[in-house]
């Protein structure tokens, strides 16, 4: 059974704490924060105060902060600083993969490294057995509401096969239109933490629906 992480970006801004309680209640695991900074991708959501502001209400949650940005380094002491939990970049981005890394774990947080559609899983390799999380972008990243790009499981499976080759312990996330049929996919295929947006919190009944979900 796979965890979830509902995305905060699809919650209820005018009902933020309470969304995100419901979510927690219903199941959910970890809070998945999404950052995008109208650069590394074309939309830009919301950053450092929201994630404080959030962490301060609730200090018990674990926030997955998924920075979508193109100098991730240049955040990591703010993102921690304001609760992160774990820190999660792009190996796309500008920042370099080893010194951004070192950066998360000299902050205390957990590491984490996301893969674009079009990256190979390969890309991460060098780096497994310095990560706590390893995302697959199902979609394309900076909007919520797209397809499901089922050809993405591979590299989960490709991980998941690399993992258990070299004895890691590293999670395996995906991000990008979960539903209760597509993250049936998802967990068959190795995923441990299954990110959900509009299915989990663009509902009216946001602990219910996590309770679906969290049940795969």
């Amino acid at each position: 059974m796979a965890m979830l992480a509902p995305s905060v970006l699809s919650a209820n801004f005018a009902h933020l704490e309470q969304d995100c309680r419901d979510a927690l209640e219903g199941g959910a695991k970890l809070l998945h924060y999404d950052v995008m900074d109208g650069h590394f991708v074309p939309n830009i959501s919301f950053g450092i105060p929201v994630l404080k502001s959030i962490h301060k209400a609730m200090p018990d949650a674990f926030f997955d902060v998924h920075l979508m940005i193109t100098d991730p380094i240049d955040y990591v002491h703010a993102f921690a600083d304001a609760g992160a939990s774990l820190i999660n970049f792009h190996v796309e981005s500008n920042s370099d993969a080893q010194k951004t890394l070192d950066a998360i774990k000299a902050e205390g947080c957990k590491t984490g490294m996301t893969i674009k559609p079009a990256t190979p899983a390969e890309e991460v390799f060098p780096y497994l057995d310095q990560l706590d999380l390893v995302l697959v972008m199902s979609v394309e990243p900076g909007f919520g509401g797209q397809k499901f790009m089922a050809d993405m499981l591979d590299k989960v499976r490709a991980l998941a096969a690399e993992r258990e080759r070299r004895g890691l312990n590293f999670l395996i996330e995906i991000d990008g239109g979960i539903n209760e049929h597509t993250g049936a996919q998802a967990t068959a295929a190795g995923v441990d933490i299954l990110v959900a947006g509009s299915t989990a919190f663009a509902v009216p009944d946001v602990k219910a629906a996590c309770q679906t979900l969290s049940n795969l």
